[in-house]
């Protein structure tokens, strides 16, 4: 029975990650997204080892046993790739395929577009890659969504860090069984003078890929160190925009695959789905996108034997 171990790894980035790893052979690591850690990739680390994979799966930079610096700044997409990508040395791998989700997924995206020497391939699930912008995020944001999308409200120093920590049993249950209500115009917005919970429906029973042992997971992991340092990724969003102006417009050359759940909130409205078409001209060698139906944004929860099969093709395929 293949089993899932973990141990401290010093990346070259200088930080100390806790990864969880299973199996030998060529290197896949999987990143994880917000709020979550190691262990939204439980089904994927034993597949990918039982099929000649070394599956590794580490907390990011401010997660869990890794942890992290205080300083808002020092959690820029640079330090983030860079994190992962220094991880190679210490795993004896001298090339990886880089799997994200959620935020992670950017990661992914990041690392492939700035090492393709060291990113055998690239595969993203639920957000896709964006080309750099003519503003900074958060300025687009404000400008588009107004003061109540999600991603501006996480701005305000200690707000949703208070409201998420207050009960992270609640916090998880809500956020991975509930329902986000949308605005007409398919948007996750933050209801005026409530905070980020109030955007979910309250689930009254736990879905079929989500067991209370797995809240209580998630819950423990983040009762001690709270959801500030996970936090400071959404407030580096217009740090990222002035970090990568040297990048702008270029293309990510490794393979690479988009999985999206056909629910996902992330792809909800008509914008970010027609978006989706022009993903060739930044990632040339991208895939055709594949949808997941009946699935929503923790797709690799969700739908463990559809992406593991997904990976496993993409895998499979790639050159050595």
């Amino acid at each position: 029975m293949t089993t899932i171990t973990h141990r401290q790894v010093e990346s070259t980035s200088g930080l100390s990650m806790h990864i969880a790893e299973a199996g030998s052979g060529p290197l896949v690591l999987l990143l994880h997204g917000f709020p979550e850690s190691w262990y939204s990739w439980r089904h994927q680390l034993v597949a990918l080892a039982e099929a000649g994979y070394h599956a590794v799966a580490p907390d990011q930079r401010g997660y869990g046993a890794t942890g992290g610096p205080d300083e808002v700044d020092q959690y820029s997409l640079l330090h983030l790739s860079g994190d992962v990508l220094g991880l190679l040395p210490a795993l004896g791998a001298d090339r990886a395929v880089v799997v994200g989700h959620d935020w992670g997924a950017p990661v992914a995206w990041t690392s492939a577009l700035l090492r393709p020497d060291l990113v055998r391939g690239v595969v993203g699930l639920s957000v896709p890659p964006f080309p750099r912008g003519p503003m900074p995020l958060l300025q687009l944001f404000r400008q588009l969504l107004g003061h109540t999308y999600y991603m501006v409200h996480f701005q305000q120093p200690g707000v949703a860090d208070a409201e998420l920590a207050r009960d992270p049993y609640t916090t998880f249950r809500t956020v991975l069984a509930g329902r986000p209500r949308l605005s007409a115009d398919q948007v996750a917005l933050v209801p005026e003078g409530s905070g980020f919970l109030d955007m979910f429906t309250l689930p009254t029973d736990l879905p079929d890929w989500l067991t209370e042992d797995d809240l209580a997971h998630f819950a423990a992991e983040f009762a001690t160190n709270g959801f500030t340092r996970p936090l400071n990724w959404y407030r580096n969003l217009d740090n990222n925009w002035y970090l990568t102006a040297p990048w702008h417009d270029a293309r990510i050359l490794p393979p690479a695959l988009l999985i999206v759940g056909e629910h996902d909130l992330v792809v909800a409205n008509d914008g970010a789905r027609a978006g989706l078409a022009a993903l060739n001209d930044l990632a040339p060698n991208l895939a055709e996108p594949l949808w997941l139906p009946d699935c929503g944004h923790w797709t690799q929860q969700e739908k463990p034997k559809e992406v593991n099969q997904a990976l496993l093709g993409f895998l499979d395929g790639l050159a050595d």
